[in-house]
């Protein structure tokens, strides 16, 4: 099987077409959402906040600790859970999924928004918003006092006493935040899952695809000797039927024929026959024509005098 032949053995049909708008409109909603909750947080609003207060209560590092390393001229990493990079992050892949929403919208109206086409474009979301919950959800060890091996304390804990009043609606937020990034990464993992189930071609498919590479197997043999059959010699030529006759051929043929024939009777008859009759100039001093293929042995009878030879 060619290129061509893989092309055409790719699906172009959803299985379950009722689904797609539905998902559309569940995508549209959490990604207006993850971008309203994500650009709040840019560029710091509640993050270095609620690590102050995860370290009040010994749940994770304390940020003065960067402070004192930069002072000292120490290399630190700044834990990820807790860095710039996370909330930038976040603002780009919902701002990219939104633009992705659009183009898959008008895709899917022009009828061009194959499973193959989804495969791809949902592998990358679910790859980038993997990525961000793998950055929400990381271990916190920079102080060894006071360790965080899973999650922030947002994630694992609740947003009452003992955290303070103040921050318990930036705690929210950020729980907020990372559930909407987990709901955003199992909808692309299902639209995901959709489109390899929809590139799995069915039985009927199979049967109908054998049948029409039969047919046109079929048809290209009976095709094929009359592609390679020789054309018939043309009359006239070498292995022909005989040579082709036209009305001028044929009166110029019998004209000739005559013409030497009365020549070789006059040779043999030695004078006896009658002289052939002279041609007449015409009033310009030419030789007449004689008339088209269908005149005879008459000549064109022009008024003037007459050449004798």
């Amino acid at each position: 099987m060619g290129l061509k032949g893989c092309y055409r053995a790719i699906p172009r049909k959803w299985k379950t077409p009722k689904i797609i708008i539905p998902c559309f409109v569940i995508e549209l909603i959490f990604e207006v959402a993850a971008l309203a909750l994500y650009g709040i947080a840019q560029p710091d609003l509640y993050r270095t906040r609620l690590w102050k207060e995860g370290s009040d209560h010994g749940w994770n590092s304390n940020p003065n600790e960067i402070i004192y390393a930069y002072a000292n001229y120490r290399p630190i990493k700044t834990p990820l859970p807790w860095s710039q990079f996370v909330t930038d992050f976040n603002v780009i892949i919902s701002v990219l999924s939104i633009f992705i929403l659009l183009c898959k919208g008008i895709m899917y109206i022009c009828h061009i928004f194959h499973p193959l086409i989804s495969a791809f474009i949902h592998a990358a979301l679910v790859a980038l918003f993997a990525v961000s919950i793998h950055a929400q959800a990381a271990s916190d060890m920079l102080d060894p006092d006071h360790p965080q091996p899973g999650a922030p304390w947002y994630i694992t804990k609740s947003c009452g006493a003992p955290v303070r009043p103040s921050l318990r609606g930036y705690c929210q937020q950020a729980k907020a935040s990372f559930a909407v990034t987990v709901l955003l990464c199992a909808l692309f993992l299902a639209y995901l899952i959709l489109s390899v189930y929809s590139l799995i071609p069915s039985r009927s498919s199979r049967s109908s695809r054998k049948s029409s590479i039969t047919d046109s197997e079929v048809e290209s043999a009976h095709q094929r000797p009359w592609e390679m059959a020789q054309v018939p010699p043309t009359p006239g030529t070498t292995g022909g039927l005989k040579s082709p006759m036209t009305p001028r051929t044929t009166a110029f043929n019998t004209l000739s024929g005559k013409m030497g024939g009365g020549a070789k009777g006059k040779g043999r008859g030695k004078g006896k026959e009658k002289a052939a009759e002279p041609l007449m100039r015409g009033p310009d001093g030419k030789l007449p024509l004689r008339h088209h293929i269908s005149m005879g042995d008459e000549t064109y009878q022009g008024t003037g005098e007459a050449v004798k030879n």
